[in-house]
């Protein structure tokens, strides 16, 4: 397996309906008001958009995100990624006891000259510093559907 590419999977479990769980997630331009490290989104057009994301590391990842398949009735999403990151997320909504679980799988190759530098050497960091971002989405998300502020003294600056 080549060093620069990674294979996430990750399961949320949120107390909160379905369909609002797909809402959110659907509405790319409105992460950064609950995700911490989406820094940035810019609508290219119906489909595409620009992200701008930052984790724990010092550095910002710029990706184009293009969708693939938005089908709330299976509750899928999928976007392919061109950038710093090229590859696919997929993602699938479904209901879960009392709440909605969320599977996120991200296949993805560094692209960004740093990514592809760092990737031999700092995998396990790489691959930690992803968790923490993922875990911090989860957290913003379950603020957000419980009606709470999600965004960051950053982003409600730039309202």
């Amino acid at each position: 397996m080549s060093t620069t590419r990674y294979r996430f999977r990750t399961r949320w479990w949120l107390p909160a309906d379905q369909s609002a769980v797909f809402a959110m997630l659907a509405d790319l331009v409105g992460y950064p008001r609950w995700w911490p490290d989406v820094r940035s989104v810019r609508r290219i057009d119906g489909d595409t958009a620009e992200v701008r994301a930052r984790s724990s590391l010092p550095f910002t990842l710029v990706m184009l995100l293009h969708r693939i398949e938005e089908d709330e009735r299976r509750g899928v999403l999928a976007v392919g990624l061109r950038g710093d990151l090229r590859g696919f997320l997929r993602v699938e909504v479904s209901r879960d006891g009392l709440g909605t679980g969320v599977d996120v799988v991200q296949e993805v190759e560094a692209r960004s000259r740093l990514l592809r530098v760092l990737s031999p050497w700092a995998r396990p960091l790489l691959r930690l510093n992803h968790a923490a971002m993922m875990s911090r989405g989860r957290a913003g998300l379950m603020r957000r559907l419980a009606g709470g502020a999600g965004g960051t003294t950053r982003e409600t600056a730039r309202r």
